[in-house]
């Protein structure tokens, strides 16, 4: 999918390739062993499908920025020659020419994914376009303050899980897409080990109920 020169593409699962003349990443898991080098990589939070070491490991190269939230440093440390870039919720860096906001993702009342994790959602800006990942959360409060990206004339896209189990289902993540108003919604985290097919469906079907344009995007 194309937003002027940025093309964003899923790889499965809650993975992300953003290309604007970089390679960008975020949470790649399950990779192919032939996807491009990154310039930057954006990790969520450190489970193994989101922290994955041996698909992180395919993609760097001398000078890969990984982003990271604080209890992924161990796992990054065993790469040569990546610089980390830690950050919690709040913190806004440049990175590889984009701007990051980093962002709270968590669950409200389950121990998989508590607030006092500081894991990350991330914002990055492209200029005109803002393509926000949720990472692994429930539909917070918090996300109430992102809904103005929608609304100042930006190509807002957002990037939201709906296979339930420990992140928002299809009907939860419709309901956080009805706030947030992106130009267009995209369902992940569904079809590796929660979720499935129809949730996407079901997450598109209930957006378009409630004016948000959503779609499915096929992995690459």
């Amino acid at each position: 999918m194309n937003f002027g020169n940025i093309e964003l593409n899923w790889l499965g699962h809650s993975g992300f390739l953003i290309t604007n003349g970089k390679n960008i990443y975020i949470d790649p898991y399950n990779l192919s062993k032939n996807e491009p080098k990154a310039d930057v990589i954006l990790i969520t939070h450190s489970h193994y499908d989101h922290c994955s070491i041996v698909d992180i490991e395919k993609i760097t190269h001398s000078g890969t920025i990984v982003i990271l939230p604080p209890d992924c440093q161990s796992k990054i440390t065993k790469l040569e020659n990546v610089e980390m870039q830690i950050m919690i919720p709040g913190d806004e860096i440049s990175a590889g020419g984009i701007k990051v906001q980093a962002v709270p993702a968590y669950n409200k009342s389950s121990e998989f994914h508590t607030k006092s994790e500081e894991w990350n959602g991330y914002v990055l800006k492209f200029d005109k376009v803002i393509i926000y990942h949720a990472g692994d959360t429930d539909f917070i409060d918090e996300m109430q303050k992102l809904s103005g990206y929608g609304k100042q004339g930006n190509e807002f896209i957002a990037l939201l899980p709906v296979g339930g189990n420990v992140t928002m289902n299809s009907s939860e993540a419709a309901n956080a897409a009805g706030i947030l108003k992106p130009m267009i919604a995209i369902p992940m985290h569904y079809g590796a080990i929660v979720g499935g097919k129809a949730d996407a469906e079901m997450f598109v079907k209930l957006c378009g109920e409630k004016g948000v344009k959503a779609e499915i995007l096929e992995k690459i």
